[in-house]
């Protein structure tokens, strides 16, 4: 296995368990530049998904989703490999269709702040599902809905790191609007075997397929329940919703259910017990020590 990242919102300590084992390789690289191996399947997640993150370098948020997977399809070409590309449920932008199946083409604003992660998105779909036709490339096109868990990054910025970071370490707890928008959380274990399971379908199914969990809530029911979890004392704080932050997000998972034989496992409850251990041990971690 060949682990390839420029470590740009990663993290080296996420696969420090795995350096020994004689099966994984890591090399440090940027896919906007073409990348030269040998391999049999590409699973390409290249690109920051946390709205600060990707909005630090909005330029670079494009190129990497666009140049990006042309690198990678063209690697798949070269060495006659499945590729299976990581998009995103915001493809559908703020929609009007709810909950939102595959065939929704979606409702995104192509100049707005968030544009660079949407619409760099989108373009790779173009991109991906170009090669299937003009080049018989085996591709596989997943879209991913809110996914947390274990190992994220300590200053993520989405909703579930930002709550449970908070609510440790006794801040309040910031809901951008009024708290009505929806969100549906899908634990990190369930989308991996998801997507391992559409690496193994048959060339025919290239998708896109959904993969999230079709059990939604609101952001304030969000914080009362990581509040009520880690037993923290920090208070619900409003501030003004961002800028085409979606107000409702929802998937329609019967393709997966029907393709892929997957549903999600794992609720948000069991899930978030999981991820708040995690952050609670890696801010333990993160505290100076004493002289």
């Amino acid at each position: 296995m060949l682990c390839v990242d420029n470590f740009f919102t990663g993290s080296r300590r996420n696969i420090t368990h795995l350096l020994d084992n004689k099966d994984f390789e890591l090399l440090r690289h940027d896919v906007t530049h073409p990348l030269h191996v040998e391999v049999d399947e590409i699973y390409n997640l290249a690109c920051p998904a946390s709205p600060i993150h990707y909005q630090f370098d909005p330029v670079q948020t494009t190129k990497t989703s666009v140049m990006g997977v042309i690198n990678m399809l063209g690697l798949a070409k070269r060495v006659k490999a499945k590729i299976l590309q990581a998009s995103t449920s915001e493809v559908y932008g703020d929609p009007i269709v709810h909950p939102q199946p595959e065939e929704y083409w979606g409702n995104v604003n192509p100049i707005g702040f968030r544009s660079c992660y949407d619409e760099g998105k989108r373009c790779a779909e173009t991109l991906i599902f170009d090669y299937v036709r003009q080049h018989k490339i085996p591709a596989k096109v997943v879209r991913i809905f809110n996914t947390y868990g274990p190992r994220m990054h300590l200053k993520d910025g989405r909703v579930v790191s930002n709550f449970v970071v908070q609510a440790l370490t006794g801040c309040d707890i910031t809901i951008y609007g009024d708290g009505a928008q929806t969100r549906s959380f899908c634990y990190v274990d369930d989308l991996i075997e998801a997507m391992m399971r559409m690496m193994a379908t048959t060339p025919e199914t290239t998708g896109p397929i959904n993969i999230g969990n079709p059990v939604e809530f609101t952001i304030r029911e969000l914080g009362e329940l990581v509040i009520e979890l880690t037993g923290s004392r920090s208070r619900l704080v409003f501030e003004p919703l961002p800028c085409d932050d979606p107000k409702q997000r929802q998937p329609d998972i019967r393709k997966a259910r029907e393709k892929l034989g997957w549903e999600p496992q794992i609720q948000l409850r069991a899930g978030l017990m999981k991820t708040i251990a995690y952050f609670d041990e890696l801010l333990k971690k993160e505290q100076p020590q004493p002289a």
